[in-house]
């Protein structure tokens, strides 16, 4: 029986469902860049970071000044697998579909592990209810980020850890150092769930691991690349106010995050030590100076989700009658979807241009390709895939030839594109296009 639980043959509506999860989720982030939607400029700093590996160089993003080494910003090196892909299609699409994949490879790990414990009843309603969180959902419509990579590595470790292979728990939990810089803490709460369950060398051990590697990236690595020789984030703890004036800010917020995010299992995820995972992901958020972290709209929640939805199977897997929690959890899950991002696809706009998207090829096509431009972040992404791209917020000492400016973004861009290259570049410039909220300089 035990060998039986053990195996990974897969079942075809558990896949099914992970396949239509990402294939909905790529859409919509595909669908998303056509529109000219605007997120941020997070997925041209990817697109830039992963260009250099594909290059076989260092991931220099201009965006963040020009020749910033991104491990100065945040140690991310597990983007480089992104690289011979990018190598063949090098547009920004291809991290937008790698993203929606790595969700599917954690939906199909996570169903699978719920089917194997709970039932098949049971088992399904989590599994959608996974493929269909508030956290995943986010997560896309914030376009590409590097914690994507977290989310099957941490369905893979809880797999683990449920089935007591605390070998491969090890195995699973010690990449997450190369997914982001605070993921080292992650870790260490891995070993402190091992520790819980009796296996206290393994758990001590990786606990260990998972504290050091956090400090050597913190107070070595990324200082290394840094300019500054520091790490940038570290003044968003506490701000200027402290950490418990800034951890009580907005409780109300604070709590909705924390509730949800736990509700969406029933609460079931509360019974099991694997939910401890959660705690330093919430505890930076809370205690960060920055009102994105506290609130549920953002990738902040991504890693999360696999957290507390293997927590419950574990739970549920100890006490069978936890298994009534998927109940509430559905009930939970079913009241995010009302406007979430997966359901603007059942809106026709979402199939249509908006009005300025054909204005907005056309300056872009003005743009050589190959030339430098500095732009604001209205259409940057956009910009990326052929052009060097320069932010107007960190642009530095760096002589573009183009400045291309959405004065319609609403990201407080200069009024006049000519008028601020001149002043802040010299030379002569001439505009290029001014048109639907659009300008464009050229040097001469």
């Amino acid at each position: 029986m035990k060998d039986r639980l053990l195996t990974w043959r897969p079942v075809w509506p558990v896949l099914l469902w992970a396949v239509a999860c990402s294939a909905a989720y790529a859409t919509l982030s595909v669908r998303r860049y056509d529109r000219f939607e605007l997120a941020s400029y997070d997925n041209a700093i990817f697109q830039q970071a992963v260009r250099g590996y594909a290059g076989l160089g260092w991931p220099i993003v201009d965006i963040k000044g020009p020749g910033f080494n991104i491990l100065g910003d945040h140690f991310s090196p597990v983007t480089a697998l992104l690289a011979p892909f990018y190598r063949i299609w090098p547009v920004a699409e291809t991290l937008l579909v790698a993203q929606a994949v790595l969700l599917g490879l954690s939906i199909y790990v996570i169903f699978a592990l719920a089917v194997r414990h709970t039932g098949w009843w049971a088992g399904t309603a989590l599994g959608v209810a996974y493929g269909l969180s508030f956290g995943l959902q986010s997560a896309v419509k914030a376009d590409f980020h590097e914690v994507a990579f977290g989310a099957p590595l941490l369905a893979l470790a809880g797999a683990a850890f449920v089935e007591q292979r605390y070998r491969a728990v090890i195995g699973w939990s010690l990449p997450l150092l190369l997914v982001k810089e605070d993921l080292g803490l992650t870790v260490l709460m891995v070993g402190v769930a091992l520790w819980v369950v009796g296996e206290r060398r393994r758990g001590v051990g990786l606990a260990v691991a998972g504290l050091l590697g956090a400090a050597v990236v913190l107070v070595l690595i990324i200082p290394s690349f840094n300019p500054g020789g520091g790490y940038d984030y570290a003044s968003s703890v506490g701000g200027d106010r402290g950490v418990l004036e800034t951890l009580l800010d907005d409780p109300g917020r604070k709590a909705h995050t924390v509730l949800l995010t736990l509700g969406v299992t029933g609460l079931a995820a509360l019974l099991s030590p694997w939910v401890l995972l959660v705690l330093p992901t919430f505890a930076w958020r809370f205690v960060g100076d920055n009102p994105y972290y506290w609130g549920t709209d953002w990738h902040y929640s991504l890693l999360l989700m696999p957290i507390v939805f293997v927590a419950a199977v574990d739970a549920m897997r100890r006490r069978p009658l936890l298994r009534l929690a998927v109940l509430p959890a559905v009930v939970v899950t079913a009241t995010t979807l009302v406007g979430s991002p997966l359901s603007t696809l059942l809106d026709g706009d979402t199939w249509k241009d908006p009005p300025r998207a054909a204005a907005a090829r056309e300056v872009i096509s003005l743009v050589p390709e190959g030339a430098s431009v500095e732009t604001d972040i209205g259409l940057m992404t956009h910009l990326v895939s052929d052009h060097r791209v320069y932010w107007i917020g960190s642009v530095g000492e760096a002589s573009p030839e183009f400045v291309l400016l959405d004065q319609d973004a609403g990201v407080g861009s200069p009024p006049d594109a000519v008028a601020y290259a001149e002043e802040a570049h010299g030379g002569s410039w001439t505009s290029v296009y001014d048109e639907n909220g659009y300008q464009l300089a050229q040097r001469q």
